[in-house]
């Protein structure tokens, strides 16, 4: 007896990616779609290729999904962001291990990025593995601003295959959005009672760049492989910088988490 499973999406705008992401997930027993206010063609495609959609104000990225996954009409949710879509490999991987009762509560799967118009193979890029299939009797999505993941609790397994994800419409829209998420992301680390001294500034990016470009090889992703590891490395200075901005006051968001962006995709 196979294990029925719900795909839920969050959107925003999402038309130029969603019906390749919903249309490598068709054979879920239910596809379920949360859109914050799209103004484009998104309703549309989800109406056609989704079993239901909802629509909900957007209350973050984690309670976003934690939303959709309190709607699903199943316990095992497959959760994906409206920018990525199933490898055949993994849709396979996904089928087989649903036939039967999973032994674990969650699995982490590969995510596979593109990004300037190469998939990367190295550095930050890939695998870069994410658990997005669980079981929510026993996990739930974090209910934070930015960088969330799933809890769970008992076992967590691997699945065969990737996440292909888009990382960009444009590398100036990627790095606007870095711009937003490192706020954030500083923001939560003044909530959490951190502080930012010059050694962050200077060691933690350096440490990225040689953990992620040299050791992990990035250079072998050509110049997209440096771009990307670069913008992550300015993204941890800018982050502790702006952490900095918090704990002087003399920025305009002393100790405020900014609200987050709804989404058009992934992080």
């Amino acid at each position: 007896m196979s294990i029925p499973v719900t795909a839920t999406v969050v959107t925003l705008n999402a038309a130029s990616t969603l019906e390749r992401c919903l249309r490598s997930v068709a054979w879920a027993d239910e596809i379920l779609v949360v859109d914050s206010g799209s103004q484009d063609a998104t309703l549309e495609i989800a109406r056609r290729l989704a079993h239901r959609v909802e629509q909900h104000d957007w209350l973050g990225y984690g309670a976003q999904k934690r939303y959709a996954t309190g709607l699903a009409c199943h316990d095992w949710i497959l959760s994906l962001d409206a920018d990525e879509w199933l490898s055949p490999e993994l849709g396979t991987s996904l089928r087989e291990l649903l036939r039967e009762t999973p032994t674990r509560h969650g699995y982490r799967i590969n995510c596979r990025n593109r990004f300037m118009g190469r998939w990367l193979l190295h550095g930050e890029g890939y695998p870069d593995p994410h658990l997005r299939l669980f079981d929510r009797r026993y996990g739930a999505w974090q209910d934070r601003p930015i960088h969330e993941q799933v809890r769970v609790e008992g076992p967590v397994g691997r699945l065969v295959g990737d996440l292909l994800h888009e990382s960009a419409q444009s590398l100036g829209d990627y790095l606007a959005k870095q711009n937003r998420y490192t706020q954030l992301q500083a923001g939560l680390l003044w909530q959490e009672g951190k502080r930012a001294t010059a050694l962050h500034l200077v060691v933690r990016p350096l440490w990225r760049f040689i953990r992620l470009y040299l050791l992990k090889r990035g250079f072998l992703d050509g110049v997209p492989g440096l771009v990307h590891v670069a913008i992550g490395c300015f993204n941890t200075f800018s982050k502790y910088a702006k952490l900095w901005e918090l704990q002087t006051g003399d920025g305009p968001t002393r100790g405020r988490i900014q609200r987050s962006d709804p989404p058009t995709g992934s992080e």
